[in-house]
């Protein structure tokens, strides 16, 4: 039997655009114990389909128009606001995408844990304690006892989104929702968060709603996959029908845009080197110290790093969160001091130069972060955002930057109809775009590409790494990648460069890195990295 049946479900959201249809007549069901993969691009529906089962979204501007969703003979979309808050939580529970976002950073890891039990279940304060010391042991964090008492900053990203699911479980539901729970996870980590959820899922017969974008993810975990597209669902079946046989071209072109083997032409090693890394070592002071005054050991984000990138080569970049990959890209760019060691670019040592010798310095190296919603100024147009950079250094005058932006936005494949458009009009993809379009404007000769597309979806991921691909043979740029993302560096990158905490234990061609890692670090990367087989 059907835990949960949806039937027609409709939902639209008041724009000042008018009423936009977000789901469109989605059905579907799950069977006790079954995990189902609910896949597609941002915007496709995925999170609002599930959000609406509980009831989530808020009215106005959201509106259910229509359909059924019988869970347990119970109607979720006709239930009072009284009636869901028995069923949230104690009966369905979910894993939100970001922790940090979703647990309060005022109340410690326990107030937290011990909320549902004491709501749903009248425990008090000292047997919920208990209770949640064996949920944070199950979910494998190491000294529960103390771990219980810690604040949501002081857990790794790993450690919160385990904190998260033993919240989401501790109240024993029968349904869990997990939205992108490893989006931004690396490798080894979301391994484990995988591994984990298949565990208890087992133990518990728990059924499991998996939403993501990551199809590899989704073919270790799930047992049957609905694909969504602009609200509809395109296809569904079995895991291994929907992954290796799909039927329609919009899940034929979602598996074509995953990540697979190797850069089809790389840099030759004979290009000579435009940055040599000597021994860089970035160390940030130590917190807490003693309590007779001693000063706390030093955190040694970098330590003694030596690399180099040849003109027009692409370097990966990879590593665990807190393995010191985004430390060194800064450090690079002087955006950060460092505290030894020499960076050479072009010949000239950087940590010499005075401020106003690095600022123009700076027109010849740049960098793209990993989140363009935060790094773009969401108070000014795609015009002035690419025009800044122009206008700073030099390279036009307010009457002339007009004709380079709209080149710009060319270059990088935005539509020149949005140049009076702001941040928060555009998607992820098109923000990024503005972030790389900025990042070039000054026809750099380096750049820093700092997880660029962690967020993505597989196929604005396949779109962005193209894009910068043919940036790089077009204007002869070299590039430090960043990224957690194996297969994504095994795409773009000539080299490869594994860091762990904080020093530099692997380097090569990425091909011989991939085919024959020397060390065992490596091999744990390599191990943990989600496979998906090719579609015949």
């Amino acid at each position: 039997m059907a835990l949960l049946e949806v039937e027609g479900l409709t939902v639209s959201f008041r724009s000042r655009y008018g009423q936009v249809t977000a789901v469109d007549n989605v059905s579907f069901s799950v069977t006790e114990g079954e995990t189902l993969a609910i896949v597609g691009e941002s915007g496709s529906g995925k999170s609002v389909t599930c959000y609406s089962l509980l009831q989530l979204l808020p009215r106005p501007p959201a509106s259910i128009e229509a359909g059924t969703a019988l869970f347990n003979e119970l109607d979720l979309l006709r239930l009072s606001e009284r009636e869901l808050r028995k069923v949230r939580g104690s009966e369905i529970a979910m894993v939100f995408q970001d922790p940090m976002t979703s647990l309060n950073p005022y109340l410690s890891i326990g107030s937290q844990l011990i909320e549902p039990l004491q709501l749903h279940h009248g425990c008090g304060r000292r047997e919920a304690l208990q209770k949640a010391v064996v949920a944070l042991k199950e979910v494998g964090i190491d000294r529960p006892q103390t771990r219980i008492s810690d604040y949501p900053h002081q857990l790794s990203g790993g450690m919160r989104q385990r904190v998260m699911i033993a919240m989401a479980l501790i109240a024993e539901p029968r349904l869990l929702i997990a939205d992108e729970p490893t989006t931004a996870l690396d490798v080894t980590v979301q391994a484990q968060i995988l591994q984990l959820l298949k565990r208890i899922q087992q133990q518990r017969q728990l059924t499991v709603i998996f939403i993501s974008h990551d199809l590899a993810v989704v073919a270790e975990i799930a047992d049957r996959v609905l694909v969504m597209h602009q609200g509809q669902v395109v296809e569904a079946g079995s895991c291994s029908e929907v992954l290796q046989r799909p039927q329609q071209q919009y899940t034929r072109d979602l598996l074509a845009a995953v990540p697979r083997g190797a850069k089809q032409k790389t840099a030759t090693e004979v290009a000579p080197a435009l940055l040599r890394v000597s021994q860089l070592s970035t160390w940030f002071a130590g917190s807490g110290g003693s309590f007779f005054g001693a000063e706390a050991a030093p955190n040694k984000a970098v330590d003694d790093v030596s690399f180099e990138v040849r003109r027009g080569e692409i370097v990966g970049l990879v590593g665990e969160s807190g393995s010191g990959k985004s430390t060194t890209g800064r450090s690079v760019l002087q955006l950060l001091p460092q505290t030894a060691g020499l960076v050479e670019f072009d010949g000239v040592n950087l940590s010499q130069l005075k401020r106003y010798q690095m600022q123009q310095m700076r027109r010849r190296m740049q960098m793209i972060f990993q989140d363009p919603y935060a790094s773009l100024n969401p108070r000014m147009t795609v015009y002035e955002c690419l025009a800044e950079p122009l206008l700073h250094h030099g390279l036009a005058v307010r009457g002339s930057a007009m004709a380079q932006v709209l080149q710009l936005m060319d270059d990088v494949g935005l539509a020149r109809a949005g140049i009076r458009k702001y941040p928060h009009e555009f998607s992820g993809g098109q923000r990024q775009r503005i972030a790389i379009g900025r990042a070039i404007a000054t026809r750099p000769e380096f750049i820093v590409a700092d997880e660029p597309v962690s967020a993505l979806d597989v196929t604005i991921q396949s779109q962005i790494l193209e894009l910068l691909l043919a940036l790089v043979e077009q204007h002869n740029l070299s590039m430090l990648f960043i990224s957690h993302d194996l297969a994504v560096v095994r795409k773009l990158c000539d080299r490869v460069l594994v860091m762990r905490a904080g020093k530099l234990v692997e380097s090569g061609a990425v091909e011989a890195v991939y085919a024959n890692p020397q060390h065992p670090y490596t091999k744990t990367l390599l191990a943990a990295l989600p496979q998906l087989a090719a579609v015949p």
